[in-house]
């Protein structure tokens, strides 16, 4: 009797060891977890799914870096700035430096279409271009070929995989034309055009809309009204002031690169009334046939 008492106090001091190592183990565990900043989250089943989301990205953003690629790269890694992707241009390649799940800060105090802020919902695409040097009369950088082309295949990448809108994707002086140029009057937005990407101004109806404005040329209040219907933040005050005059620069960019002084002339009137009017513009399917486009 006596040895099983022994048999069973040892058993009990060997459980209560026991238990005070587990306890002892738990608490190590949680004080590592704690310390490495770890949490443990609910139990989540993925068994239900609903039909009601989209894509956050509604918009791709293009610009140039106006640096070259090292100068980019710094800044868009370690700079107040950043961008999704960087495109260079010798060799031709693409970088990824955000994920495409994460903001990046690319589009700054931006508007498009009643929308804004709109690092929130977009991709950036930086293009390794040095563009102007900052300077409006400076003459811009051209775009290799090479990096064009995988700027479109990167555009139809993502266009493809978010559902993104051709009328959404954008330049920076889109959508910030008090204070950005990029991509600048260099960049082949007719390229993207012919490639399915965006939609483009009827030839047929800026020829017919130039006969027009040629004989008269409507008031500033008309290209301001215009300008906002296209999509830009642009003032309505019936003035041909500074502010007005970047963002007519800002649509000639895209539209008529020949000449982007921001002059209300009548081809600009031309343009402005055809990508305006409710078939003006026309978006190129794969097999190469134009037809109206609505946003």
């Amino acid at each position: 009797m006596h040895f099983l008492n022994d048999a069973v106090s040892g058993r009990g001091a060997i459980i209560r060891s026991s238990r005070s190592i587990a306890v002892l183990i738990r608490n190590l565990f949680a004080m590592a977890c704690f310390l490495a900043g770890c949490t443990t989250g609910p139990s989540i089943s993925t068994r239900y799914h609903s039909l009601n989301e989209n894509s956050r990205v509604q918009f791709i953003v293009l610009h140039f870096t106006a640096e070259n690629f090292s100068q980019s790269l710094k800044t868009l890694t370690h700079g107040d700035v950043s961008s999704h992707y960087l495109i260079d241009s010798e060799p031709p390649t693409v970088y990824r430096l955000v994920d495409e799940a994460r903001r990046a800060w690319h589009a700054g105090p931006s508007y498009w279409q009643g929308h804004t802020a709109l690092n929130a919902s977009s991709i950036g695409i930086e293009i390794v271009n040095l563009g102007n040097s900052g300077q409006p009369e400076d003459v811009y950088a051209p775009y290799p070929p090479a990096q064009i082309d995988q700027v479109v295949r990167l555009v139809r990448d993502i266009q493809q995989r978010h559902a993104v809108r051709p009328h959404r994707i954008v330049g920076h002086s889109d959508i910030q034309p008090q204070t950005k140029q990029d991509p600048g009057p260099l960049f082949p937005w007719r390229r993207l055009a012919e490639e399915g990407l965006i939609p483009w101004p009827d030839p047929a109806l800026i020829t017919e809309n130039m006969a027009t404005y040629t004989a008269s040329l409507p008031k500033v209040s008309w290209f301001q009204e215009r300008l906002a219907a296209h999509g830009f933040e642009a003032p309505q005050n019936g003035l041909l002031d500074e502010p007005t005059r970047r963002v007519i620069a800002a649509f000639q960019m895209k539209y008529r690169q020949a000449r982007f002084d921001g002059t209300p002339d009548a081809e600009t009137a031309a343009l402005l009334a055809t990508v305006t009017a409710p078939r003006g513009m026309l978006l190129r399917d794969a097999h190469g046939l134009w037809s109206p486009y609505t946003p």
